[in-house]
């Protein structure tokens, strides 16, 4: 698939400089001609850019938090342009925190905009420029507000989307909020430009008044985005509208079909991973994500087609574009196709998440790259090529390939981390200890990988050590750490892993440096004695950290399973 992005010509080129330069930091953006990421828009026949909106409360867990990552998946799978979010807190919410959570689960290409001052904030993200942001108060509600964006979208307009989170109290309340958000958009927002308002509306029917009141800036009509079955609620139990994408009359009229994979959805999409079928579709998600523990609601998805600007710029990732195998050691050519571009910038991952850059700079019009494939097994590697100049535009591999260290006999080893227990029992801290698995079908060879926490390199393997098809090895904070019958166990090389109580983050890299595998935690999965945090389903490389208590009746299970039975 050819990804593209358009050349604006702005109505009024001085505000905009004079704005995105204040508001960068305050909308969490990062300048466009330095970092990437691949663009949904798919410009067709040079007239028309798809734009994806979503609308989405879907935070889980115990702190109305986007830390477990059911979230993160669910939205990596959208592949969304602009997103109305609710609930929009991770970590400890500090500024480096929500980039964080906006680069993995999005792009570091992103821009956001997060309102101040809210338990449960609302907020937008978006994959095109933020231009203006700020919040409208809701007199209704003492926890947030109503958060609102301009964004530079492709075309002569720009899009106007209010993230809103409406309260459960009454729908007579309900009502009140529309009436109070109506009111400011016509009081702030062009009516020439775009306008969509998102989020969860906590309406227990589509009969509520509040849809009358928000029908003077909005399509309230159906037809209503619905669910591989068909149904049209949106809330944890899926017996209520709550959540809604509400565009207004020159938006419908671009209204398309929702098309992920090879399935479509002529009025939209109700994102349950539960009953969404093939799930791969919706790849990293899980078909458990959206029935997580305390999974607040479901996400709504609207796809249109915009008119676009007449200049255009495409690049094309035409090798590797997902399914090759190449060995590690070998050389390859990166191939694609580029119009409008100068210069390109090469990168590859080898876990989806993490970015290695093979050169910042190379001419477009050689079309190739000869690259040196790294010897590390992989079965989720993808490339990434971008306009050097404007990292708007870019693409990435369709699929994933895979990277072999064996020379061929079964599939590649893949190593990553599966369980950690950060707070040991007791104050016996060399108890502490990081689970690795090689769930491929060959051996690892794991010489000189170093497994680091925030601070530093905690554990280099020495030279020789290797982790079987199938099997799981342990490092542990010391050799008097290592429990009697735990077999393939070493002790820290550093002398101590010293993992923190209150959060911390474990990495997993090859001797290259190469990220292989990385996780971070909070102190809801270390701040129990004794019991770790393990990968459900245990075993399994996209697997969430849950409690291991939640999973077995044991409290951990180095070296073995989560129920205690061996490798």
């Amino acid at each position: 698939m050819t990804r593209t992005s358009a050349s604006h010509t702005l109505r009024d080129s001085r505000l905009l400089a004079a704005v995105l330069s204040l508001l960068l930091a305050a909308c969490g953006g990062t300048p466009q001609d330095e970092v990437g990421e691949d663009i949904q828009g798919t410009q067709e026949a040079g007239l028309n850019v798809r734009l994806r909106l979503v609308a989405a409360n879907t935070s889980s867990g115990n702190y109305q938090s986007y830390d477990p990552g059911h979230g993160i998946r669910i939205f990596q799978g959208l592949d969304p342009d602009v997103v109305m979010i609710q609930e929009f807190n991770y970590g400890d919410n500090s500024a480096s925190a929500i980039r964080g959570f906006v680069d993995t689960a999005f792009g570091t290409s992103f821009s956001y905009y997060r309102e101040a001052g809210a338990q449960i904030p609302n907020g937008i993200i978006s994959r095109y420029p933020i231009i203006a942001a700020g919040e409208w108060d809701d007199t209704q509600v003492s926890n947030r507000d109503f958060a609102w964006a301009r964004i530079d979208v492709p075309g002569p307009k720009d899009l106007w989307v209010i993230s809103v989170h409406l309260l459960t109290t009454s729908s007579t309340v309900r009502n009140t909020e529309a009436t109070n958000l109506v009111n400011f958009i016509k009081a702030n927002v062009p009516a020439g430009d775009y306008l969509a308002i998102g989020g969860d509306f906590n309406t227990s029917s589509r009969t509520e008044s509040c849809f009358t009141t928000f029908s003077q800036v909005v399509s309230t009509a159906s037809p209503y985005p619905a669910d591989r079955n068909g149904n049209t609620n949106t809330n944890a139990g899926r017996s209520s509208p709550y959540d809604h994408v509400l565009v207004d009359s020159d938006l419908r009229a671009y209204q398309t079909a929702v098309v992920i994979g090879a399935s479509s959805f002529s009025a939209g999409l109700v994102a349950d991973t539960r009953v969404y079928s093939p799930i791969s579709e919706l790849s990293p998600a899980l078909s458990t994500d959206s029935g997580a523990t305390n999974m607040q609601h479901m996400a709504i998805v609207k796809d249109f087609l915009i008119p676009s600007d007449t200049t255009t710029t495409g690049i094309t990732v035409t090798s590797p574009n997902g399914g090759e195998s190449w060995a590690g050691g070998s050389t390859h050519a990166i191939t694609w196709t580029a119009s409008g571009v100068t210069n390109v910038k090469v990168e590859y991952t080898l876990n989806g998440s993490t970015w290695t850059t093979l050169t910042s700079s190379t001419s477009a019009s050689t079309g190739s790259y000869t690259w040196t494939v790294p010897s590390s097994a992989t079965t989720t590697a993808r490339v990434r090529v971008s306009d050097a100049s404007n990292s708007a535009t870019t693409d990435t591999s369709n699929a994933a390939f895979t990277i072999t260290t064996s020379g061929g006999g079964g599939t590649a080893a893949q190593v990553f981390i599966n369980e950690v227990l950060a707070n040991e029992a007791g104050s016996d801290v060399n108890g502490e200890f990081i689970e690795l698995v090689n769930s491929g079908g060959t051996t690892a060879d794991l010489s000189g990988w170093t497994v680091s926490d925030s601070t530093g390199v905690r554990h280099t393997f020495a030279s020789g050590t290797t982790l079987g098809a199938g099997a799981a090895i342990v490092v542990f904070g010391a050799s008097s750490g290592i429990p009697s019958g735990v077999s393939n166990a070493v002790a820290c090389s550093t002398g101590t892993l010293a993992l923190g109580n209150s959060g911390d983050t474990v990495t997993l890299k090859n001797p290259a440096g190469t990220t292989v595998d990385t996780t971070t935690y909070t102190s809801s999965l270390a701040g129990t004695d004794g019991v770790s945090m393990n990968r459900s389903p245990d075993a399994t490389s996209g697997g969430t950290f849950v409690l291991h208590t939640t999973l077995s009746s044991l409290s951990s299970s180095p070296g073995k399973r989560v129920s205690g039975s061996a490798f």
